[in-house]
């Protein structure tokens, strides 16, 4: 496709070449992923591409770049050489790609049921149970694409691991026309905080956004809880036609203002469109009534936790507003699968249960163990850390949170990055001193996890945190292979 047809009607300066040139292998943030007939897109501070890696990209074959009002001079400077090659200036070139992007993959959103989950917690679990309803229910194909992967039904679609949950714009939309072309009627995605603050959802004809909640995470990335919420809020500024939104949480109430006569509403304990009550839980899951529109549905999740129901509200009230059955959606929560390393389970050979969730903020931490001492008939043993690199500010708290709820702490490392495993331990356990609870510190995830399991008895639940199905932990800039449900495993066994 030509280059001037992906850019009609944006804002843009050609600098230097044609903009008849043909772009024929894609777009791309990249410079070590451009393959001839690519568009680079010279994000600056991408870590793989921007300005200073123009050079590596037209190597490699890049036909064409776009640049930003910050860098055109080093871009024109290094394409001065390069025969044939066009460069064109843009106000931005996140919004750009967006653009771009979509086009040059004929707009896929446009010809699916479109649906983004963001909120700080919940994002995956509701994206795996909305599958899970629409297949179970109706047989539908639906694509995924979140922290776990990319995928259409039990079919993954391969991706670089560097790939973020909520995708640049060039995978994003090439995940989008993977999923048209094999027959995809629906699309459900986690919009993360920074996917919606750097445009990388842009162009992608979202039919529903739906709300989880907002608690402390990602102060790293910005700032204040201000900040967060509003990079949150983007998705209901325009990027979305309809809404479904938790009005337990009071930013709901300012995302029905934003788009008034739009939104449906999903609560346990306020009045909604969408509301449960009656519920009643033990290990293997909870039973609960759903109200919509002055009836009653009779309902069952295998999942504990009153958070796990209101996940499952969102997920229910998104496919009914896209026309589905709710009755038939009522009926397959109870035959949904478990989320990896979501409240996943398993049961040693010695009786133990344990826990493997992703909880890794406060919020999640509170809400799993609070499940958990709601059907625990042992002692309550958790292992968990907080990540390097992010937020410092939630790990005392955490230390507090896991201490009260918990009869044995085994504090260890999450992700340290590029962090020291102790100093972050150091910083965890004040929090957790000042309530009093036995705990252990091992830096070693592994050693932890082994000590956890010989110190648990029959009745006990060991609940592992901070990383659920993370295939890997991440240790200065390297990924590690580790996995907690595998290390479980692979520890019982031999314990066993």
């Amino acid at each position: 496709m030509k280059l001037s047809k992906l850019l009609a009607g944006h804002d843009h300066e050609v600098l230097l070449g044609d903009p008849e040139t043909r772009i024929t292998a894609g777009t791309c943030f990249d410079a070590h992923r451009v393959s001839p007939g690519s568009l680079f897109i010279a994000v600056p501070g991408h870590l793989e591409g921007g300005p200073a890696l123009v050079g590596p990209a037209l190597a490699r074959g890049a036909v064409a770049v776009l640049v930003d009002d910050a860098a055109p001079d080093l871009a024109a400077g290094v394409l001065a050489s390069a025969a044939g090659v066009c460069v064109v200036r843009v106000p931005d070139t996140r919004k750009a790609a967006a653009v771009v992007t979509s086009r040059y993959y004929g707009e896929p959103g446009r010809e699916m049921d479109m649906v983004a989950v963001t909120g700080t917690n919940g994002k995956t679990s509701v994206s795996y149970m909305f599958e899970s309803v629409l297949r179970i229910a109706e047989g539908a194909r639906v694509g995924v694409i979140g922290t776990a992967g990319s995928r259409i039904g039990d079919e993954v679609i391969p991706m670089p691991r560097s790939v973020l949950s909520t995708p640049e714009s060039p995978d994003f939309q090439y995940l989008l026309e993977c999923m048209r072309d094999r027959e995809v009627s629906t699309v459900v995605l986690e919009a993360t905080s920074m996917g919606l603050l750097t445009h990388r959802v842009d162009r992608a004809f979202l039919d529903v956004g739906i709300f989880t909640n907002l608690t402390q995470d990602h102060l790293d990335d910005h700032g204040t809880m201000e900040n967060y919420r509003d990079a949150k809020l983007r998705l209901f500024q325009g990027l979305c036609r309809r809404a479904v939104v938790n009005t337990d949480d009071p930013v709901g109430d300012g995302i029905r203002a934003m788009m008034p006569g739009a939104v449906t509403t999903y609560a346990l304990d306020t009045e909604a469109d969408y509301r449960a009550t009656d519920l009643s839980m033990d290990a293997l899951g909870t039973r609960f009534t759903l109200h919509h529109a002055g009836r009653k549905y009779p309902a069952a999740i295998p999942v504990p936790g009153r958070f796990s129901v209101a996940n499952a509200l969102a997920a229910v009230a998104a496919c009914h507003l896209l026309g589905h059955d709710l009755t038939g959606l009522v009926t397959a929560l109870d035959g949904i699968p478990p989320v990896p390393g979501r409240f996943e389970r398993f049961e040693t050979p010695r009786g133990t249960t344990v826990i493997v969730d992703y909880a890794h903020s406060p919020d999640s931490l509170d809400k799993v163990l609070t499940a958990i001492r709601g059907f625990a008939s042992g002692r309550v043993i958790t292992v968990f850390g907080c990540g390097g690199d992010r937020d410092v500010t939630k790990r005392a708290r955490m230390g507090e949170i896991a201490g009260t709820l918990s009869d044995l702490c085994v504090l260890t490392s999450d992700n340290p990055r590029n962090e020291d495993p102790e100093k972050i331990l150091d910083q965890i356990t004040p929090g957790l001193t000042a309530t009093g609870t036995r705990f252990e510190r091992f830096a070693d995830r592994r050693r932890a996890i082994d000590f956890a399991l010989s110190a648990a008895e029959a009745d006990d639940i060991v609940l592992v945190a901070g990383k659920g199905s993370e295939p890997y932990q991440i240790i200065g800039e390297r990924l590690l292979p580790f996995s907690d449900m595998a290390t479980v495993r692979e520890l019982a066994a031999v314990r066993g």
